[in-house]
This record gives C-alpha cells, structure tokens and sequence, in this order.
C-alpha cells in the first residue's frame, strides 16, 4: 500500500499562492489526504470564519479561512500549518471530492489524476447575493464562474446576474 503522503507535493499554484499537486498519477477512487486540524463547535467555527475574512479580504497577505464544515454541531479548523490539505485550492471544474466519514474528512480523487496536476475540489459555498464577491475564483476552469460558488448554487447564482445585470 502506498503512503498517503507520497501521493502530493506542496508548489506554487497559479490558482492561489500554493496548492497541493500529485507527485505521481492517482487513480479514481484513491483517499489522498485527510483534512485535520481542532474540532470546535459551529459557533466558534463561524466566528473564527468571520475573523479571518475580515482580516485577509482586503490584504495583500495570502490566507483563507480554514473553516470545514464536519457535521451539523461541529467544524475543523484546518489552519494549522500541520493541515497539509488546507493548500487544496477550489475549481469549478474539480478533479476530487470530499468524503466525510466516522468524523474523518477526506480528500478522494473523482477522476485519474496526472503526475504534476494540481489537486482541487468543488469549496461549497452556498450563493449568498450580500457576499458571493468576497469569495473570488482564479481556477481557469472553462465553466468558471468567477466566484467560488458550489456547483449547486451556480444557475441560482447565473439568474441573480441575469435579473441584476451584474
């Protein structure tokens, strides 16, 4: 069985300062990396969200909010620098997804990943007309949308624009 950390390698990225990328082809199917960090309650988690949005929005420093969602009561704060995940940039157009199991959050690739192929999965975020422009997208994807907006979200998202000629 190979190691788990064999499977990546932290580089520069041109979707967000850093990234994680394969360091050899991964199959479909295969766990890559686990999502670690402090289990805190959702309140803490969204209040720990709102202070790093605040502090990094208008910032020349590079930095994110860290903050997953684990189960209804409770989040991951994956900022610490232990969280090699937390360098996972979002794509509209992911190439892994997200498996949440006996309180384990996992990063699965949903596709054959090629050896240097930057790793990415869809953030989630649901389509909030007050603050979706907080949350831009650089992931070059063809069907990039120009925000970090979960794949569910998007045509709520596109009709919003059409309505408010934004």
């Amino acid at each position: 069985m190979k190691k788990i950390e064999k499977l990546w390698i932290i580089k520069e990225s041109t979707v967000h300062a850093r990234g994680l990328f394969a360091r050899q082809n991964i199959v479909k199917g295969t766990k890559i990396i686990e999502y670690v960090g402090k289990k805190v309650k959702k309140v803490e988690g969204d209040l720990r969200s709102e202070r790093r949005i605040k502090k990094y929005l208008n910032s020349k420093e590079t930095g994110s909010v860290y903050i997953f969602e684990l189960n209804s009561r409770y989040d991951i704060d994956g900022s610490p620098i232990y969280n090699k995940a937390r360098y996972i940039n979002h794509s509209c157009k992911p190439n892994c997804e997200i498996e949440i199991k006996n309180n384990r959050i996992w990063v699965i690739s949903k596709k054959m990943i090629k050896k240097d192929e930057e790793l990415s999965y869809d953030y989630g975020y649901e389509f909030d007309k007050d603050d979706y422009k907080d949350h831009p997208c650089k992931c070059g994807s063809k069907n990039c949308i120009g925000f970090i907006i979960s794949s569910d979200d998007r045509q709520k998202f596109k009709r919003f624009r059409k309505i408010n000629n934004d």
